[in-house]
């Protein structure tokens, strides 16, 4: 194609061709079965890194790691002595114990605290990290995973002051305790989806904090953390939340003593492993973009 001006023919460049990727080789390229081997890889990159988010939260401070356990233990006497003695809340119908009412609703925090800690920590990951997209080759999915182990680091020291606080305060630790590792399974996937998903959002959208923050206000209250599931207006709204049944689920097998309750654990999976699939190919498609913005 030409231009024709004052009797000079003056090339005109051709628009770009766009080339598509195929669905099948894009889907593969993007599937998290891929990112297994990555991780076992990288193990002592993602060690290193989930141990300095740990410590340096407490760099400058005096007492270190000792925050995280006072941090817990101040959170479950406030929220106790707000919700059982101000407030006068109960779980069961008026004859439920101070203790056991604040150690179900310390149950709920604890496991809200791990995924709202992946959630806030996620938006500035990448933004904050801008070596790590420019001059070297560094595998960016694994920021997300660096900052979910150090989130269930916090969230087992307060899982471990859970269980002391009940040994101490009603009785012997129960033996449904061997079933948490399978409860958190719908928790950290989830938190892994969403933490892929805002990590790169956080790039393109500089104003993604301010709006995490109020997004969290809003799921905390969305989760039954401070109220049983039964009270929740919505069955179906309740099920779409992966946290309500990790919460619920923590509370049985933590201070009730009951068996998880399968049926909401399988609903938690299923969303839980559909957000960490759309995580990562939304990740792994966008970061081609993140040194153009950085």
């Amino acid at each position: 194609m030409v231009w024709l001006t004052d009797s000079t023919l003056m090339p005109f460049a051709a628009p770009p061709q766009i080339t598509y990727e195929p669905i099948p080789r894009m889907v593969a390229r993007a599937n998290p079965l891929k990112f297994v081997p990555e991780l076992w890889r990288h193990r002592q990159l993602i060690r290193q890194l989930a141990w300095r988010e740990v410590t340096g939260r407490y760099r400058t401070s005096m007492l270190g790691l000792a925050w995280s356990f006072v941090t817990p233990l101040v959170q479950l006497a406030l929220y106790t002595f707000v919700f059982g003695v101000v407030l006068k809340t109960r779980w069961a119908a008026g004859n439920q114990p101070l203790s056991e009412f604040g150690l179900m609703l310390f149950a709920g925090i604890a496991a809200f605290g791990v995924f709202t800690e992946c959630m806030t920590r996620a938006p500035g990951l990448i933004v904050a990290s801008p070596n790590y997209v420019k001059k070297v080759v560094f595998p960016l999915e694994i920021l997300p995973v660096a900052v979910l182990l150090s989130a269930l680091f916090h969230g087992t020291v307060s899982l471990a002051l859970l269980f002391a606080a009940r040994a101490f305060l009603i009785s012997a630790p129960l033996w449904t305790v061997v079933f948490l590792p399978i409860v958190m399974v719908p928790l950290v996937l989830s938190a892994l989806g969403v933490s892929w998903i805002l990590a790169s959002l956080g790039v393109f959208l500089r104003d993604l904090n301010h709006a995490v923050g109020l997004v969290t206000q809003v799921l905390m209250f969305a989760t039954p953390i401070f109220y049983p599931p039964s009270l929740f207006p919505s069955h179906l709204l309740l099920r779409l939340n992966p946290l309500a049944s990790t919460v619920d689920n923590m509370r049985r097998i933590m201070v009730q003593g009951l068996t998880p309750d399968w049926t909401g654990w399988g609903y938690a999976t299923i969303i839980g492993v559909g957000l960490v699939c759309f995580g990562y190919a939304w990740f792994v498609k966008s970061k081609r973009a993140f040194a153009d913005v950085i």
